[in-house]
């Protein structure tokens, strides 16, 4: 694994997909294909033994790809396991990973996860026009990865997300972004800039509303989205200001919390960010590991 970008920069050209970390497969793809409205893309994999070293791994590991709408996830459980989500940090901690997913109906979307670990407090919340107007409403899948829901205003939607429906079972139509916590805002935004990623318009979100959405008292966090040439599904930079964000373990890829975003790149790389997260870049011609 390196982070050393000097040593032959692996410029990023697209999001691929997401890694989630699990401690029981099946349990897991229930959860998101039942109650998430998730699509089997396939069926469950060996992950690769060069993987697995790519990955600073031993063992094994077993995968199943899932999509919604045009995205892709896959859950990952290894043998050896790693250790299970952390139960002392909040939406500031630095290990801090959430999916966002867009849903057109957030009060039916509210009513099929109400039943899962809460991170907001009192359902979902109307944001400010200077947090994007948007409904939002955080909780945790039963392994404790953190998720997000989000209902754009009406007719304004993203164009990414103009004239999609949900179908089926699907509580949404898509990942919209990630976001991480991040301790250094300017730090990871050089990091990510160095990899071809650019910037878009920063926000500061605070208030009532987002103090509910995150469970934080006094909360101050700025926005940062990330994208290549692709607006959606993106990466978003979390920098909370108040409270300060405290720093976890070093995670290994086989641990809950270790969520990785698959890129395409110019080659294929492991990298950790500013703040430890993992970022797997798949070379240009290489189809991304399902």
């Amino acid at each position: 694994m390196s982070s050393d970008l000097r040593a032959g920069v692996p410029g990023l050209s697209a999001l691929a997909g997401f890694r989630l970390v699990t401690a029981d497969l099946h349990r897991l793809s229930t959860f998101y294909r039942d109650v998430l409205g998730f699509v089997l893309d396939g069926p469950e994999q060996a992950i690769s033994g060069e993987e697995i070293r790519l990955l600073g791994l031993r063992g094994s590991g077993r995968r199943q790809a899932l999509r919604l709408g045009g995205q892709s996830v896959a859950l990952e459980q290894f043998d050896p396991p790693g250790r299970p989500y952390p139960v002392d940090g909040n939406a500031a901690s630095l290990w801090f990973q959430h999916l966002a997913l867009v849903v057109a109906d957030m009060g039916q979307a509210f009513q099929r996860v109400r039943g899962q670990p809460a991170i907001s407090e009192g359902g979902p919340q109307h944001l400010p026009a200077s947090s994007g107007s948007v409904d939002a409403y955080k909780f945790r899948d039963p392994d404790g990865h953190p998720l997000e829901l989000l209902r754009f205003p009406d007719g304004s939607r993203p164009r990414a997300w103009q004239g999609r429906s949900a179908i089926g079972g699907q509580i949404g139509f898509g990942i919209d972004h990630s976001a991480i916590s991040v301790a250094d805002a300017d730090a990871s935004v050089a990091f990510y800039g160095s990899l071809g990623l650019q910037p878009g318009e920063r926000t500061l979100n605070h208030g009532p509303q987002q103090q509910r959405l995150d469970h934080l008292r006094d909360v101050q966090v700025t926005v940062t989205p990330m994208r290549t040439s692709e607006t959606t599904p993106h990466l978003e930079l979390l920098g909370y200001r108040i409270p300060r964000g405290a720093a976890g373990p070093m995670l290994r890829a086989n641990d809950i919390a270790a969520t990785r975003i698959v890129w395409h790149g110019t080659r294929t790389v492991l990298l950790r960010d500013p703040d430890g997260h993992l970022q797997q870049i798949a070379a240009l011609g290489q189809e991304p590991p399902q």
